[in-house]
Formats: C-alpha cells, structure tokens, sequence
C-alpha cells in the first residue's frame, strides 16, 4: 500500500470539505493501493500535527472532529485535548511546517495542500519546494505572486498540481498542458471563469435589474459575504493571471485591465454592504440595462470573461455572439474556449461547474493522487 503524507494549510470550506472526501473515499482508495495520510493541519493561528510525522497520522476521528471545530468558527488549537496530536500556536507555525517539510520531504515525501485564501503561504510553498516536497494548490495567490515567486513553484513542474485555482474540478491545467506539450500553439483563450458573474451576466440578459440579479445572487450563496468582492473582477483576474504565465506570459497583476462592475464611489471604504445593496447598486441598473439592449440588437449578449490573446491579457464585459459556447451559457457554471492551430475555426470548449466547495475539494483530490507515483 502507498502511503502520501499530507499536510493542509487552510480549513475553510474547501479545506474541511476535502478532509471529508479523504474520510469517506478510504475504501475506494484501499482498492487502488493508496492511503493517504494526513499528518498535519493548520489554519491562520494554529497547526495541529500527529505524535511522530514518520510513523502515525490523525486519524480519520480526529480529522471528522477538525472539520467540525472549524465549521464552528473555532480555532484549532481547540483540539489539543482531542486525540493524539501536537498543537502548535502561531507564533511555531511556520518553524514547525518547514521543520516537517525538511525531514518528509526528502524521506518518506510529504504534499503540501494549500486551501487557503492567503497570500501568506507563499513563502512556505517556495520553501516546501526546495525541501523536496510536492505543493498542490486550490489557492490562487501563491501562483499570482511575483515572477520570482512563481518561477519558484513552478521549477518543479511534476511537483506542483493547481487545477483548482482556475476552475475547480474542471480540467483546464491538464488540458492546455496538454495541448502545449504537443506543441499546438494556443493564439486565444475567452472564458467565464467566475460562476458568481456568470449567473449575473445571464440574469440581465433576460432584462433583470443589476441590484436584484445580485441581491437574488447573494442569497443563494453564489457571492462573497460583500457581493463586490466578486463584482470587482480581481478573483477572474487572478485565474487570467494564472493561464496567460502557462501560456508563457511574463507578466504580473498590473498588466491586467480589469473592469469593475461599480466605481471607486461605492468601495468597500467609502459604503457598507448594506448600503451597497440598497443606494449604490440600483444607480447601476440603467447603465448595464443599456448595454444589453445595445449588444441584443446587434444579435450578441454580454458575458464577463477573461481575453487572453497576443499581449492583450483583460476582464471585463464583452459583447460576444449569443449563438457561441460562450453566449449559450446559463447560470454558474463556467466555460473556456481555447483557440490554437488545430481549435481554429472551433475553438475546445471546457464547460462545467467552476464552483462551489465540492466541486473544488474534488478537484484537489484528484490533483493529491495524480502525484502518487512520486511516493515511495
């Protein structure tokens, strides 16, 4: 039986949902002669870590009770009465990850998965590299860092999964890998990569207010708390910034042209989500209203995608034909169309859900056993 040591950085939603599909996959995993072993967890101030790295695990009690702390809003460090296990506060965290790192890395192996939001476990994944240790990654920040930075992660191409930084569970690394690999040249990329926005630009087309579209959006749970965390763009300009650097784009989050859903009047300094929802967002409705009405009589719908083509690397909203993969699509889910020399006139077309802790947990799954074969 194969043995992976993991250790997870991050317990929010996709973290504690990717514990749980470890939990409940043990049996298929037992029949393909892979168990995987979770030595360690951590969230933003704690990091709980089992008796003798080398030898022993948190058991499957231990992770179940994780899940359940964490789904309370209590910090890890709850769990030192728990079980068999090591606390460390935040102050050791990050000794104590490379100290791990640096005897597994090299020994028995040890994959670092990263399924926080946080820009702080940069540092520690550049590290775990050098360390020999493999990185999968759900968290996008890391790979939109600085090119110093991502050339790092990326120095080891068979150690590093990130399929879920773009779209989840959809496989959109592995197959422009792919295409690249066999030396297609890929000339344009168009995608909606944010279901939150997808299901907004869908929504008006049908002659919906902005301000409904995104209240309705929010109580659905398709947006952030603060719905402009999503209206904003940055998190589709993080996913371009990740396919234009595999495209072998060297360029950095400036080089981006992102266009916001609302101006720098209605920011999270200046209104509150309350009344963002209430004044800000209705003064927005005729703008995005006469837009759709200008693209629809031209036989086109408007879409929030990422451009990645040439130079030109850009998020906004576009006008695109409504007969085109793109202009089909309805609700959350996301789309990529890839254009390259053999996907001229009709480009690869990736579609489906791009969201949603499942979904995403899944996705880092299949990353963690696609990188068995480099475990003892």
């Amino acid at each position: 039986m194969k043995k992976m040591a993991l250790l997870l950085m991050g317990c929010g939603g996709v973290g504690r949902q990717l514990l749980r599909h470890i939990v409940s996959c043990r049996s298929l995993h037992a029949t393909q002669g892979v168990h995987l072993r979770v030595v360690g967890v951590c969230d933003s101030k704690s990091l709980v870590v089992a008796p003798d790295a080398h030898t022993s695990e948190l058991d499957d009690k231990f992770l179940l009770e994780v899940c359940r702390v964490k789904e309370d809003g209590s910090s890890l460090s709850k769990l030192s009465g728990f079980g068999a296990c090591q606390v460390f506060a935040h102050s050791e965290l990050t000794a104590k990850v490379f100290n791990m790192a640096s005897h597994l890395g090299k020994s028995t192996g040890l994959a670092v998965v990263d399924c926080s939001a946080s820009s702080e476990t940069t540092e520690i994944l550049s590290r775990a590299i050098d360390l020999g240790c493999c990185i999968v990654l759900a968290n996008k920040k890391p790979l939109t860092a600085t090119m110093e930075y991502y050339d790092k992660l990326v120095s080891q191409p068979r150690r590093i999964r990130h399929e879920s930084t773009v779209g989840a569970g959809l496989p959109i690394i592995a197959s422009l890998n792919r295409i690249l690999s066999s030396g297609d040249p890929v000339h344009r990329l168009v995608g909606s990569l944010s279901g939150t926005l997808g299901y907004v630009m869908s929504e008006v087309e049908d002659g919906k207010p902005l301000s409904q579209v995104v209240k309705t959006a929010k109580s659905l749970g398709y947006t952030e708390p603060d719905p402009r965390d999503d209206l904003g763009g940055m998190d589709v300009a993080r996913k371009a910034l990740i396919l234009a650097r595999l495209l072998g784009r060297r360029i950095t989050m400036d080089s981006i042209k992102v266009e916001s859903l609302y101006p720098d009047e209605m920011g999270p300094t200046v209104m509150s989500v309350d009344d963002f929802l209430s004044k800000g967002l209705p003064l927005l409705d005729k703008s995005i209203c006469e837009r759709v009405a200008k693209a629809s009589v031209s036989g086109k719908v408007l879409r929030y995608v990422c451009v990645i083509e040439g130079t030109r690397c850009e998020v906004g909203i576009q006008e695109l034909p409504r007969d085109s993969p793109l202009g089909r699509l309805r609700g959350s889910d996301n789309v990529l169309e890839v254009y390259t020399r053999c996907y001229n006139k009709q480009p690869l077309v990736i579609q489906g859900a791009g969201a949603g802790n499942d979904t995403t947990a899944a996705g880092v799954l299949a990353d963690i056993l696609d990188i068995q074969d480099l475990f003892p």
